[in-house]
């Protein structure tokens, strides 16, 4: 199968307005848990029982990455309201690095009321706890049809970017809850595991977890990892084309410690990821090997390339194995990349065994990944989902499947 001729139609279903779910459950694991067992047969449970599910040899797999405050609001004099939606770091590039900015940096963004904001800068106060209230600054610096170059600056050195957003942005909840945000977002839209900033969207499947939850994964011994794959807004986008490889894949940034490259290397042990995020960056893992081992390897995979003809047949661990001489030839410590593999029928998994996910809308690149994963499957499963009253999309409730 070609995935590039796979007609997007054929990934819909009805999804009525009232079985979206517009706020989580007050107890994180407390919601539904559909699991599809390696022989293809469903049950319903709960969250709560995941540990007992997990095979007692696996390996899971989750993203650390943290929602920031990406959307800020600025009043012009004339009373237009222009939003800024910070996407991914201009200047500095590394997000770490642009977090910790002090005075001045640079995003990539989207810009609301765009055509209110023609020309000069943008102002507004923001209140830092323990500080003097400053004043923030943006400046269009550069413009495209799709996103804009915002420069930031503000008046007190002593203060970063992250402290900026953190008290003037809010949480940008996904469009599609039809809602403002509110005061409990900023709780509710982060996995309790988070720690790196730099997602404009939550790694959903992770919100059902819970220091409960988690503590009892560590009783049965399973082993707990984490990588970080930074949110796009690219992953609310639907495939809007009729063909799939028409359409184009966001990059997204990844990074993942040597030491667990090496482990996936050295153990046997199922894996089991957590989210579309964490299959996504394990997976790439494969393919980022691959081209290290053909030196083709530039810092981005190619949103086709595990399709591609000369896609060298290598084993997981010869893959993994190489993408760790490349990293510790260079003296790094840290596989930092983009990612803009798309995961469709027809695609081989290596590396992910099981995973943890939400139920995900019609006609998106996440339902293609979990087809993908089940086969034809899907649809059935989506369909008991219905009848049986589950909860859809990011405050949903949750899957677990086994290959």
């Amino acid at each position: 199968m070609n995935p590039q001729n796979i007609n997007i139609a054929e990934y819909n279903y009805p999804l009525p307005e009232e079985r979206i779910a517009k706020h989580p459950l007050a107890v994180r694991d407390s919601c539904k848990l559909l699991v599809r067992h390696p022989d293809g047969s469903v049950a319903d449970t709960t969250f709560s029982e995941l540990p007992g599910l997990l095979p007692a040899d696996s390996l899971l797999i989750y993203n650390n990455t943290k929602v920031i405050n990406a959307r800020l609001r600025f009043r012009k004099t004339s009373g237009a309201l222009i939003e800024i939606f910070c996407l991914e770091p201009a200047r500095p590039e590394n997000y770490e690095q642009n977090f910790a900015s002090t005075g001045s940096c640079s995003w990539h963004c989207l810009v609301g009321n765009s055509k209110r904001w023609k020309e000069g800068e943008l102002a507004g106060a923001v209140e830092i706890a323990g500080k003097a209230t400053l004043k923030l600054r943006a400046i269009r610096t550069e413009r495209t049809d799709t996103a804009s170059v915002i420069r930031f600056d503000w008046d007190d050195d002593s203060v970063t970017f992250s402290e900026i957003i953190a008290a003037a942005g809010e949480i940008p909840i996904p469009p599609y809850l039809n809602r403002s945000t509110e005061a409990s977002d900023a709780t509710d839209y982060q996995t309790v595991y988070s720690r790196i900033e730099g997602s404009v969207a939550a790694p959903t499947a992770g919100l059902h977890f819970n220091d409960k939850v988690l503590a009892a994964i560590d009783r049965r011994g399973i082993g707990r990892r984490e990588v970080t794959l930074h949110v796009g807004a690219g992953t609310f986008r639907p495939v809007k084309t009729e063909h799939i490889g028409d359409h184009e894949m966001h990059s997204e940034f990844i990074a993942v410690d040597i030491e667990l490259i090496k482990e996936l290397a050295r153990e046997e042990k199922p894996v089991i990821a957590v989210g579309t995020t964490s299959v996504r960056t394990l997976e790439s893992l494969y393919h980022i090997g691959c081209m290290t081992a053909s030196g083709e390897w530039d810092g981005e995979l190619p949103q086709w390339y595990p399709y591609s003809a000369t896609h060298p047949s290598l084993t997981v661990k010869e893959a993994l194995d190489s993408l760790a001489e490349y990293l510790s030839s260079r003296g790094r410590k840290t596989l930092t990349a983009t990612t803009r593999i798309i995961i469709a029928p027809g695609y081989k998994y290596r590396i992910v065994r099981g995973r943890v996910t939400n139920f995900h809308p019609p006609h998106s690149t996440l339902l293609l990944l979990v087809s993908a994963f089940i086969g034809p499957q899907w649809r059935d499963i989506y369909e008991h989902a219905l009848a049986e009253n589950y909860r859809f999309l990011s405050y949903g409730d949750a899957c677990l499947f086994f290959k």
